[in-house]
């Protein structure tokens, strides 16, 4: 997979003041259309952009020649980043998603895990910034949909906090007195941002 690095400005999220963007292209694939002049071909690229910093997006761009289908799907992935929710170095907590015939499992790991995980995943994973992570991927070998069912369940996290508003309670009642107290303790020292408490 190639990387490059992006300039961009510094992010509007509240997660520092990072102001470079890497890209990794995930796959490139020649695509031919037959006409009654004969083939023609072009090209699709899997780009995956992030910030290595909680900001990640994926794109599909396609053109008949691949730097401008490379051009393509890094302006469609940041143009559609999302915030990923990380506590310390891992996620929050286990997620299973499908989509298509993808099926993902992402679960939290203890620091010096490292990401433990392969091919299109480990890119969204690492350029989103998680250090510790477990994967599998259970369904279709396909990158395009591995990518995007990544995404979606990167997505579909949430924060203790907002698990809190939504049940009107307070913080201690859903993850207890002393797991909140330490929640607090990392938002302070700047170990996650505040007002983004972990469950």
């Amino acid at each position: 997979m190639a990387q490059r690095t992006l300039s961009q400005a510094p992010s509007r999220a509240g997660y520092g003041d990072r102001s470079e963007l890497q890209e990794r292209v995930v796959s490139l694939n020649r695509v031919a259309k037959v006409q009654k002049g004969g083939r023609r071909f072009s090209f699709s690229a899997l780009i995956v952009v992030g910030d290595m910093n909680g900001r990640v997006g994926a794109g599909l761009g396609k053109a008949k020649e691949v730097p401008e289908a490379i051009r393509k799907g890094v302006e469609i992935a940041r143009r559609g980043m999302i915030t990923v929710p990380i506590v310390g170095t891992t996620i929050p907590h286990e997620v299973r998603y499908k989509w298509g015939a993808a099926k993902i499992l992402l679960k939290p790991a203890a620091p010096g895990t490292g990401v433990i995980s392969g091919g299109a995943m480990r890119a969204v994973i690492e350029l989103a910034g998680v250090k510790d992570i477990l994967t599998k991927s259970l369904g279709t070998n396909n990158p395009i949909n591995t990518v995007r069912a990544t995404i979606e369940a990167l997505r579909s996290m949430r924060t203790a906090q907002e698990v809190a508003e939504l049940r009107g309670l307070e913080l201690d009642r859903v993850v207890g007195p002393r797991l909140a107290a330490a929640y607090r303790r990392a938002a302070a020292d700047g170990t996650i941002p505040a007002g983004e408490t972990q469950p």
